[in-house]
């Protein structure tokens, strides 16, 4: 704990890591702590399992007192970081008393109202609290910290109007943190605008490159599921993600693994969030082996074991490849991302090929056994049909190199 100890932390924080087993910093915290607790405006480079949670939420631990009042707002781009953001505070906080909220859609606002009257410390996304906000349900004139966590993808989804109008209900006497995968030219004219002398740190990626093996098969459309069966049941697996393009196939993939005896849970918008909340637990504490996702469900959720990523549709580009794959091969653990080419996936997969910022090697069809998949799901009143990889559409299929 000496290093902790060396970046200013108070015996409070420090009992609590020690508990939590935590040794030594990670690279975003050694670089952030000491900043964060000067009062610095930051900028700070790092993925999703790098540790800012702890990076940020250390400054405004130390330096908020409670009173019955919001001090603090963090943004989170999807309900599932929100609460797992405030879930770590809330433990980080345990000796200072701090009064922590988590505010998302999906569940009731009545509650969350009643919370707000003794919050000291809100989490949020942007969505739900603009919603509080044009009710007046929510006050944000008592801000002394901003954090904006996972910037990068509250942009991707749309949010970019909303933490704007977010921002600017804000004091302008504050202390602000923006945290994203990547420093776009999007976040450079938030930093301009919105903070104050802000200090950039960027830290090395969590993944390893080293320990990651980047594969991709190549089979018939009315193949695709049977080979994923055969894989999962052969793999050396931990904990597995699978990744699709959409809810209906997300709901078609898990319901047929089900039938195939592999323990899998499904996550996606459509889901209602007590049920993601329940499905998340089960994964983390194993109950669950896989867990079948689309992109934006799983945006910013920190899973760790996770030593199998699958493309069951190939990403729509190569920053959603790199996202899924950067769920496994974390802190020296080796780890396998796998994608499943099939004649839909060629044109998106092609253009990931080309890439030079990713090495996927073609691997040979394994021996595997065709799989009988149901077509039909009674699932929330709502009847799927067809599985997308059932079709087959015939004629020559490509022989995907690096050459095209």
């Amino acid at each position: 704990m000496e290093k902790f100890i060396k970046l200013g932390l108070s015996t409070e924080l420090i009992d609590v890591l020690k508990q939590s087993g935590f040794k030594e910093p990670s690279e975003i915290q050694e670089k952030a702590i000491p900043l964060a607790l000067a009062g610095k405006d930051i900028i700070g480079g790092s993925a999703t399992g790098s540790g800012k949670t702890l990076a940020f939420a250390s400054a405004i631990i130390e330096n908020l007192k409670p009173n019955r009042e919001i001090q603090a707002l963090i943004l989170t781009p999807t309900r599932e970081l929100a609460e797992q953001v405030a879930t770590s505070i809330r433990h980080f906080s345990k000796n200072k008393k701090l009064n922590t909220t988590a505010v998302y859609g999906g569940v009731s606002i009545g509650n969350q109202i009643k919370q707000l009257y003794t919050t000291d410390i809100l989490v949020g996304t942007p969505g739900r609290i603009i919603d509080h906000i044009n009710r007046k349900t929510l006050k944000l004139d008592g801000i002394k910290f901003l954090v904006l966590d996972e910037v990068d993808r509250m942009f991707d989804m749309g949010f970019r109007r909303d933490v704007e109008k977010i921002i600017n209900y804000c004091p302008r006497e504050r202390q602000t943190m923006m945290f994203s995968a990547t420093v776009s030219q999007d976040i450079d004219y938030l930093s301009k605008k919105y903070t104050k002398n802000p200090v950039e740190i960027s830290v090395s990626s969590y993944v390893d490159p080293s320990k990651l093996k980047q594969v991709y098969y190549d089979v018939s459309d009315h193949k695709k599921f049977s080979l994923l069966v055969g894989l999962l049941k052969t793999e050396n697996a931990d904990l597995v993600m699978v990744f699709c393009g959409t809810r209906r196939n997300a709901d078609f993939i898990a319901n047929n693994l089900v039938r195939a005896g592999i323990q899998a849970s499904v996550i996606h918008g459509g889901v209602e969030q007590k049920k993601r909340i329940k499905v998340l637990d089960e994964f983390h504490k194993k109950g669950t082996g896989v867990l079948v996702c689309t992109d934006v469900a799983a945006r910013g959720l920190d899973i760790k074991g996770v030593s199998h990523v699958y493309n069951y549709d190939a990403p729509p580009d190569l920053k959603d490849y790199i996202h899924r794959i950067g769920r496994t091969a974390r802190a020296g653990k080796e780890g396998k991302a796998i994608t499943i080419l099939a004649r839909k996936d060629y044109e998106k997969f092609g253009n990931l090929l080309r890439s030079e910022e990713i090495k996927i090697t073609l691997e040979e069809l394994p021996k595997f056994e065709i799989v009988q998949i149901k077509t039909n799901f009674r699932k929330n009143n709502n009847w799927f049909n067809k599985s997308p990889g059932r079709k087959n559409y015939g004629g020559n299929r490509r022989n995907w190199s690096r050459r095209r």
